[in-house]
């Protein structure tokens, strides 16, 4: 007698679909969801809430008293003298903060681009600076140098019989720049250090086998090769001098001429109570850095595909 077993039949299996492209696009980007919401909640609303009230007359003193008045807040701001001037102003401290550095900072990169005993201590000394709160170096530039009576610039000139001016009182809005420069230098330092390390030993050498001097290779190779680091260091140098206010508060108070666009927001909102004002000239600082910031992406991105494909 024999034994029939039923013949085994095969379940079917259901074929698992992947996750679609939007699927996995989501799942990767989830974790940077409650960042993205913390930015907004921050930096976005409050802008939003700038941006409608600049459209206001609206003074905190009398806050019943506001209204709608459209644009001439940013009339104002661009046809008032006072406000005009300091916007000239923020332009003349930018440029002349930037190019300074720069230059500064391209001198010290080539130095520190050569090997010498110490280098790692000088480069860490050089960089110091830059570390520093800014408020804490407008202080230190304020009391320790410029200071008439105990600052050390004036502690030289006596040693060597020279005259002893008030600096603050005199160059005021150079004095506001040389604290700036002082602090900036080591940024554009190591962005450029950066782009001389990132050249090609081999075409150097060759430049040199056939004769080129230290003039020439700078001239036609090293500054062509640093022109994107040099774009660099001047926009993202230009968003925040654009932006300052510890310098100008901390050194002349805004007086003598050296009120800028961010100070002037200042004693619009804090003194003169007049939000309206405040924000329209806010929103204009806002905007100015914002195109900044988009020429800084665009040569970033460009640095960056030239890496890639020199690589």
């Amino acid at each position: 007698m024999t034994a029939t077993t039923a013949p085994l039949t095969a379940t079917p299996v259901r074929a698992t679909r992947p996750p679609s492209a939007r699927l996995r696009a989501w799942a990767t980007r989830a974790p940077l969801l409650p960042a993205l919401v913390f930015m907004i909640v921050v930096t976005q609303l409050p802008f939003v809430a700038t941006l409608v009230i600049s459209f206001f007359n609206w003074n905190a003193l009398y806050p019943k008293a506001r209204r709608f008045t459209g644009l001439d807040n940013y009339h104002q701001v661009l046809t008032d003298p006072d406000l005009r001037h300091s916007v000239w102003t923020t332009v003349l401290l930018t440029v002349t903060v930037v190019l300074v550095s720069l230059v500064l900072g391209l001198a010290l990169a080539l130095l520190l681009n050569r090997r010498f005993r110490g280098r790692g201590v000088v480069r860490t000394l050089l960089i110091a600076p830059f570390l520093v709160v800014p408020v804490a170096a407008a202080l230190l530039w304020k009391h320790v140098l410029f200071n008439p009576e105990y600052g050390l610039l004036n502690g030289l000139l006596h040693y060597v019989g020279g005259p002893q001016p008030d600096w603050i009182s005199r160059t005021p809005l150079l004095a506001v720049e040389a604290s700036l420069v002082w602090q900036w230098t080591p940024f554009m330092m190591l962005i450029l250090l950066a782009g001389l390390q990132s050249r090609d030993p081999e075409q150097i050498e060759a430049a040199r086998v056939d004769g080129a001097s230290d003039w020439q290779i700078f001239r036609h190779l090293t500054l062509p090769h640093l022109r994107r680091y040099l774009e660099l260091g001047a926009l993202l140098g230009s968003i925040y001098i654009v932006q300052n206010f510890d310098a100008v508060f901390t050194i002349t108070s805004g007086g003598l001429g050296t009120a800028n666009l961010p100070y002037t927001v200042y004693q619009s909102f804090y003194q003169a109570h007049e939000n309206g004002l405040a924000s329209a000239a806010g929103v204009l600082v806002v905007i100015g850095s914002i195109v900044i910031a988009t020429f800084a992406l665009r040569v970033v991105s460009s640095l960056f595909r030239e890496e890639v494909a020199r690589a």
